[in-house]
């Protein structure tokens, strides 16, 4: 066991002695010969005290010697013991919320038979979806994300450093950053080793460090030149960020730490940055943001203007809009779907300044087909039907939530995704809360070639009678009017409110 981990479980125990004897700290002090501070030290594991001390403790606190030195819990804090045993406090970033262990300890120290009980049933929850440490850790990036605007001055300052030391805008983008990385970062460029590994296919990037420090950045030739480009700027920012703890492929294969994924965040937030900067990006949606007739094909143009991708150029939005156009209730997903078939998946999304409609559930119910974000594949498909495979497709809708009344602005992009499997197309949508500030700061809403669509979260949970492209029953919205039937009849026999 890690050594902070036994002078935790003393100083807990101590804790909890203390607290059944009803004993101050200054009490225990007086009857240890101990000072307060010292004794408040021990208690959050920072200190282990010597034989004597121990002695005089376990004298103060009417127990053993053996019981206080002891590893053994009580089933008091059998949670606790779990905890410690799992190593999860380590593995858990629990310094992004400014916590150390010792501090949840703490918590669940006070209230060790509540705390217990919730702690098994969050364990109990996860293990029935399946949730991983790895699911908690990308968990903590969104609200590590969410929490800042997924604004980050001092990477946006980096970025725009480096392009104004190292780029010269006579000269296209992906040869500089590939001479930069090969020149200055001792970077080799390698595009045949992926292919001769199938399994490996669809991987975008490989990183080998050779005995004499060689990075050798195996890269799929499959990518195009929009997307190499976007790799060397990835790849350029861990040198300038200097970000050492990485990812070694790209995309992910393994999250081994909450400081891997983190970084590699970071560092694709560079690239963004850097391939869209901040000030041209401002300048160029002063149009977009203040019209009030939203044009899809402006929208197109204004991405093939930053030559990127629809994925990076919308999530470019999320960090600029709230940060210079005072937009902060924004969502941002990424769908991904076969052609051909009846389900989507939700594989990124992101909410800002609150939870927003619609987002991500472990549950197995269908998402609603009237969502742009869905919708939108259908006129990908007719694209590719005309032989325009290679082609974005952007689309617009103003979403009006039939439960909750809730309206929001959605702009979606979708194609093809490339490399990974042509048979999979994705869409990208980013969506605003139409409330009193989008309506003041934004013309967008007033947009009168965009429809209007009654949607809801999902279709088990639509109560709307005459939806044609349902995919399911509203089977959970049902069981929820049974039980609140059962809860008016019950009512009415008591003749007094059952629910508060």
């Amino acid at each position: 066991m890690l050594e902070e981990n036994i002078r935790l479980i003393f100083g807990l125990k101590v804790r909890m002695h203390r607290q059944e004897q009803k004993l101050s700290l200054s009490e225990l002090a007086k009857k240890a010969e101990m000072s307060v501070s010292y004794i408040n030290e021990i208690e959050k594991g920072k200190k282990y005290p010597k034989r004597n001390k121990i002695t005089s403790l376990a004298a103060a606190l009417k127990v053993s010697y053996d019981e206080l030195v002891s590893l053994k819990i009580s089933k008091k804090l059998g949670a606790i013991s779990k905890l410690l045993n799992s190593n999860i406090l380590q593995e858990l970033p629990l310094d992004v919320f400014g916590l150390e262990p010792r501090n949840l300890l703490e918590l669940m120290s006070d209230a060790p038979s509540k705390l217990s009980a919730f702690i098994n049933t969050i364990v109990e929850i996860s293990r029935n979806y399946n949730l991983t440490v790895e699911n908690f850790y990308f968990s903590v990036l969104r609200s590590y994300q969410e929490i800042h605007d997924n604004y980050f001055e001092e990477v946006e300052i980096a970025a725009k450093e480096f392009r104004r030391k190292i780029i010269d805008d006579e000269r296209p983008l992906e040869i500089q950053l590939r001479q930069y990385l090969t020149t200055f970062c001792n970077y080799r460029i390698d595009e045949e080793s992926l292919s001769e590994h199938e399994p490996l296919d669809t991987l975008r990037t490989v990183i080998k460090v050779e005995d004499d420090g060689t990075n050798v950045l195996m890269i799929n030739k499959k990518l195009n030149a929009r997307r190499r480009t976007f790799i060397y700027a990835r790849e350029a920012a861990f040198q300038v960020l200097n970000l050492t703890e990485r990812s070694m492929t790209y995309s992910w294969m393994q999250v081994k730490s909450f400081d891997m994924l983190f970084n590699d965040y970071m560092a694709t937030y560079f690239a963004g940055a850097f391939l869209v900067p901040e000030e041209k990006l401002v300048e160029d949606l002063q149009d977009i943001v203040h019209s009030n007739s939203f044009s899809n094909e402006k929208m197109l143009n204004l991405i093939k203007k930053h030559n990127t991708s629809p994925e990076t150029f919308l999530h470019r939005l999320t960090s600029i809009l709230p940060k210079h156009f005072g937009l902060s209730k924004i969502f941002f997903l990424r769908l991904d779907h076969i052609p051909g078939s009846n389900r989507y998946s939700l594989t990124k999304e992101l909410h800002l300044d609150g939870l927003h409609s619609p987002h991500g559930t472990v549950l197995s119910e269908h998402y609603c087909r009237r969502w742009v974000s869905l919708k939108i594949f259908e006129d990908l498909e007719q694209a590719r039907a005309e032989g325009k495979e290679d082609e974005y497709i952007c689309d617009a809708q103003t979403s009006r939530y039939i439960t909750s009344g809730k309206e929001y602005f959605c702009i979606s992009v979708a194609r093809a995704l490339p490399l990974v499997d042509e048979t999979i197309d994705t869409s990208i949508t980013i969506g605003f809360l139409i409330n009193d500030n989008f309506k003041e700061k934004s013309k967008l809403w007033q947009s009168e070639k965009v429809r209007m669509e009654f949607v809801n979260e999902t279709c088990e949970r639509c109560p709307s009678v005459d939806c044609q492209v349902r995919a399911s029953d509203s089977i959970v919205l049902k069981k929820e009017q049974q039980e609140k039937e059962r809860i008016a009849a019950l009512e009415a026999i008591l003749g007094k409110p059952v629910v508060s």
